[in-house]
């Protein structure tokens, strides 16, 4: 059932103020039981991944947040909502923390969330996968991350 456009909002700030906060279980409590990722790429995080067990499980805690060191991550940093209605919100946000590998993980997001009932029930996730593999996976590209001429902005 659709909520409002209000509502959906509030929503997405309470997921950036949670992930500011590094309150993975209060991000977990915005999201539907059978919740399900969708994240871009060919990484060993991209992919489908269904309910709440999996996404904040194995995906999050071990595959992300677990391959940083802990006292250096801090999810929205800086967040913004680029639109929202009655279904979906699209937002963008920048974090990270430093890989337990030694690689900085700085990433930029953007966040589809389509809403049910108060809750996320689907994520669509879009990310910088060439950082993913350097700094999370240890699997850098062969010339190494570069730097934009002009970087992204929001």
């Amino acid at each position: 059932m659709p909520g409002s456009r209000d509502a959906n909002i509030a929503l997405a700030t309470r997921y950036y103020e949670a992930l500011a906060a590094g309150d993975f279980d209060a991000l977990a409590a915005l999201h539907s039981e059978d919740v399900v990722f969708n994240l871009v790429g060919s990484t060993p995080v991209s992919g489908r991944w269904v309910g709440k067990e999996e996404c904040f499980g194995p995906l999050v805690a071990d595959n992300v947040v677990g391959k940083l060191v802990p006292e250096t991550v801090q999810f929205s940093r800086q967040w913004r909502i680029m639109c929202a209605d009655e279904n979906c919100v699209v937002g963008i946000m920048r974090g990270g923390g430093m890989g337990v590998n030694g690689h900085e993980y700085i990433q930029t997001y953007c966040q589809v969330m389509t809403i049910r009932d108060g809750k996320i029930a689907e994520l669509h996730e879009f990310f910088d996968t060439a950082l993913v593999e350097l700094a999370l996976n240890d699997n850098p590209t062969v010339r190494g991350p570069s730097t934009p001429a002009r970087p992204f902005e929001f």
